[in-house]
């Protein structure tokens, strides 16, 4: 099973950034945390990476829910969604990937979880689904 719901993007990096959390807003998530991986990396080990930004998206309800269904879910919350430039397409092509909440499906076998990962997936999707849209226009 892929742990990854993603889409590819034609565009610079700081508009891909601010499509995706407008996309996630429309889908009802929130970004928790941010976590920017190129610094981090850069001042913690003085190496350099490509932008990478580690969005911890999350919806409250569906959070609501899965914890109530399994408090060990929390572990796996929120949804990280990367948004990292592609250093092998060259130019601007950003890649945004979701964790698939399908996975907390193969590590909890707690009633209520699946309904909450079949939600959140597809809220996911649209988000992903809606960022494509845009690029093509």
């Amino acid at each position: 099973m892929s742990y990854a719901l993603s889409t590819t993007l034609h565009t610079t990096f700081e508009d891909a950034v601010a499509r995706t959390r407008k996309a996630l807003a429309d889908q009802g998530f929130g970004v928790l945390t941010e976590i920017d991986m190129k610094a981090t990396l850069k001042a913690k080990l003085d190496q350099d990476m490509e932008d990478y930004l580690i969005l911890g998206a999350c919806n409250p309800p569906l959070a609501h829910r899965a914890i109530t269904a399994d408090r060990q879910i929390g572990l796996l919350l929120p949804c990280n969604v990367a948004v990292r430039a592609d250093t092998t397409a060259g130019g601007d092509t950003v890649i945004v990937d979701a964790m698939d909440p399908q996975v907390m499906v193969q590590l909890s076998d707690q009633p209520g979880v699946r309904e909450v990962a079949d939600e959140a997936a597809a809220r996911l999707r649209a988000a992903l689904d809606s960022l494509e849209s845009t690029d093509s226009q």
